[in-house]
Formats: C-alpha cells, structure tokens, sequence
C-alpha cells in the first residue's frame, strides 16, 4: 500500500482538487484507492460526497460513523465508505476538530515518547486495513498541525503542491523545510518527497515563468513534475456538483480535457514510484 499526502503550508493552492482526482483517476485505472480526509473542513468528503451523488442520481451519500468516532474505536472500516469502483473515502466531519483533545488524553504528556505516539496513532489505525488498498490519497489542512504530522508519519511519498504565486512558494519552501525536520526528528519515519506539483495561476503568465523557475532552484528541477496544472473553470463546477465522469459524458471536452490532464499526472506518478521500486 503506497500512503501519498498532498500538502503545503499555503491554503487555497488546490491540495484538495488535485489530490481528490489523481486518486479519482488512479481508481479509473484499476488501483483500489482510499481518500483519508485529516482536513476538519472536510472539502475532500464534501467533492466526493457530491460525486457520489452525481453519479448514482441521489442528493449525496450516507456516511454513518465519523472517522472520528471510527479512530476513537480503533476501527476505521466501520466509517470507510464506497464512492464508486476502487474509490473509497475516509470521511471527515466537524468532530474530527476534537482530534487532538482525543491523543493528549490517550497519551498524557508524561509518559515516554508521548508525542510520537500521537502523531503514529493514525499510522496505526491504517496499517489495518493496508492489505486492503492500493493507493491511500491524504489530504490535510495547510497547517503545522497534529493532522499534518499524523499524514506524514503514515506516509511512504509527499507531493507538495505549488501555486504558481509567491505566498504558495514561501508556504511550499516552509513545509519542505519542516519534512525535513520531521524526518531527521522521528528515527521510524520513512517517506520521500515524490514531487513538487505546479498548478498555474489564470493571468500574469510571466510571473508564472518566474515562480517556476524560482522553485525549480529551491527543490531541484528534477523534483518537478513534468505535468504542470493549468487553470481550469471546469474544476470549480466539480466541488458544486461532484465530479463528472468523462465515460458518461464523452462529448463534453471539458470535461475530457480535465480527465486527460489528470490521467497524464497520475501516469507520471506512477511511473516515479516504478523508478523507486515501490510498484511494478
């Protein structure tokens, strides 16, 4: 089971949508995949919840247990609920804000190690159902946080996702700078970075060129994805209605557009962990 978490220290720069679709199009190509939302805003559960409902013809789906209630009891197969072939989703809720108050009354502050005990509580929980999934797709929020550092403990590759503006860039160099501490901080942590991921901006195309160019230097160029995401409206219909499917809708090239763009990331993702040895 290869666990990916998408991040950055910058909100807004598209770590949802693009996490949601690489696992939407990874359980298009076979991979049985879980989407973990450790975001209590729960966008993630929000689009896919909405997707559900666009492809099944309901108003949304049914979640009954909250992942919340789901890691209090040491189960999160009572709360992971199918959004269609190979996608699953592991829902958040507003319950999951008491998340931390649950780990510091777990694990007091005075016992050994209690804040790596914490953060491996998540880690934990889905080594359980790791024989189960292909692919686990993490999206956190954009913050230093017990969420954040329970998403990097439990996983094997960080895809950092870069808008092309200069906060996102500043937000992108303070969380590589902090995976790097936490790797050097926790001895039985074991992730690498796959990739910096570039989501351009509409206008300003220059500044685009620039930022590109200036993360290329800060991360290495070869660090970069090849696949840059460009700004497309379609992507703001799918958090409204869910996202379309391109099979039952082949006429409509925006759609088709959005799918192919997404295909081809999920293609070099795939291809980058055949390189590591992590997947045939």
């Amino acid at each position: 089971m290869i666990v990916m978490t998408y991040a950055n220290f910058k909100g807004g720069v598209g770590k949802t949508t693009n996490s949601v679709m690489t696992a939407y199009e990874l359980a298009k190509k076979g991979y049985k995949t879980l989407v973990c939302d450790l975001d209590p805003q729960a966008n993630a559960t929000q689009l896919l919840r909405r997707t559900y409902g666009l492809q099944n013809n309901q108003k949304g789906l049914k979640i009954g247990s909250t992942m919340m209630v789901a890691l209090s009891n040491e189960n999160i197969n009572e709360a992971i609920v199918k959004i269609m072939d190979n996608l699953y989703l592991l829902p958040s809720y507003s319950d999951f804000t008491e998340y931390p108050d649950f780990l510091e009354l777990k694990y007091p502050a005075i016992e050994d190690n209690y804040k790596e005990k914490r953060i491996a509580y998540f880690k934990q929980q889905l080594d359980k159902v790791k024989n189960d999934y292909d692919f686990v797709i993490v999206d956190v929020p954009p913050t230093l946080s017990i969420y954040t550092d329970s998403a990097v403990y439990a996983s094997n590759e960080v895809i950092i996702v870069l808008q092309t503006q200069q906060r996102s860039l500043d937000g992108a160099e303070a969380f590589f700078e902090y995976l790097q501490r936490t790797y050097d901080k926790y001895p039985s942590i074991n992730f690498d970075i796959l990739g910096v991921l570039a989501v351009l901006l509409k206008n300003n195309v220059g500044l685009d060129s620039q930022i590109l160019d200036d993360a290329g230097k800060i991360f290495g160029y070869d660090l970069m994805f090849h696949m840059i995401i460009h700004h497309m409206e379609r992507l703001k219909r799918y958090d409204r209605t869910g996202i379309a499917d391109k099979d039952l809708s082949p006429s409509d090239f925006h759609d088709t557009k959005v799918h192919y763009t997404y295909l081809t990331l999920t293609d070099e993702i795939l291809e980058r962990l055949r390189q590591k040895g992590e997947i045939k």
